[in-house]
């Protein structure tokens, strides 16, 4: 079995011969929106009553600066959300750890060398108030966000700040052809059409949708999903999509290591994973759990998804947005 160390220990962690021992603290940095976040650490609370948890929730890019600028004296120990792609920009400042739960992981979900490892997969969507959209014009993939009707009316997030938003800015130059075929192109003219409005933050593009502010949202489905009971909106996945995770990661020379690990081992384990599909609508990333509420990824058009272009090249990739919102 794969790394039969780790399993061994986590088997040993199941039947409470290190969880007894745990005490101390734990500070968490998260870009999630709050009511998962403080579901997720009120569990974790609950089966660890004797550590003190203090958590600090920001955008995912803010939150990687923060963590770069921390790494001679790191105040955070474990990172939980963001995209794994965002992620793995940063992977200098993580540190390796296999999970008690990396053999129900699938390799596509988690870092080669163990520095990030995905906790929900998360497929885009094109949200809309349907109020504002008429049914027949309900956007459909991602070229109808060129429409010049919708001009000034579509909320969409800084890719500087989101890391969500960066997973749709790269997912939309994928989709339309790549960096040297047509991509760029693409986001130039789809910035044209926002009209100068950037969010700076991702969690406000499906509230301004939502609201009746705006007509269209590039957003996440597990924002969308929330709004199941609202007749006002509606969403769609786009054709050429992507499930890139959201991940966690153990920040390097994490003041309360032993805890970090305990963190990523409850929020890639069954109760926690449970109750963020259950009751938050986040897609597990377990495969012995079936998303309840949400479509099998097997049935969403999915592009290809180009990992480490958008890992490996993110500064250049948003070097090239920011140049683009100047010159226009």
């Amino acid at each position: 079995m794969k790394k039969f160390a780790a399993l061994l220990l986590a088997a040993l962690m199941m039947f409470g011969a290190v969880s007894a021992l745990a005490g101390g603290s734990l500070v968490i940095y998260s870009p999630h929106d709050a009511d998962p976040l403080q579901a997720g650490i009120s569990l974790f609370r609950a089966a660890y009553p004797d550590i003190k948890v203090e958590y600090i929730a920001a955008g995912t890019g803010e939150l990687l600066q923060r963590v770069a600028a921390e790494s001679e004296n790191p105040l955070a120990d474990v990172l939980w959300g963001g995209g794994a792609d965002s992620l793995a920009a940063f992977k200098p400042y993580f540190q390796p750890y296999v999970c008690a739960n990396d053999d129900v992981i699938a390799d596509d979900f988690k870092d080669a060398e163990d520095l990030w490892i995905g906790e929900s997969p998360l497929p885009m969507v094109l949200f809309y108030n349907k109020n504002l959209v008429p049914e027949d014009e309900a956007p459909k993939g991602w070229e109808d966000l060129l429409n010049p009707k919708w001009k000034g009316m579509i909320a969409y997030a800084s890719p500087a700040k989101s890391g969500s938003a960066y997973t749709q800015l790269c997912t939309m130059i994928l989709a339309q052809g790549g960096p040297e075929g047509g991509g760029w192109d693409f986001v130039e003219k789809f910035y044209q059409n926002l009209d100068g409005k950037v969010q700076d933050s991702s969690g406000n593009c499906h509230k301004l949708v939502a609201s009746g502010e705006y007509a269209i949202g590039v957003t996440i489905e597990k924002s969308a999903v929330l709004y199941a009971d609202n007749p006002d909106v509606a969403f769609v996945y786009p054709a050429q999509n992507s499930a890139v995770p959201d991940g966690v990661a153990i920040i390097k020379n994490a003041p309360n290591l032993e805890n970090a690990k305990l963190f990523v081992d409850f929020v890639t384990g069954l109760e926690c994973q449970k109750d963020q599909n259950v009751n938050w609508k986040r897609r597990p990333v377990r495969s012995d759990l079936e998303p309840v509420g949400l479509l099998p990824l097997s049935e969403l058009d999915l592009t290809n998804y180009d990992f480490d272009w958008a890992a490996n090249e993110k500064e250049t990739i948003i070097e090239k947005w920011q140049e683009i919102i100047v010159n226009n």
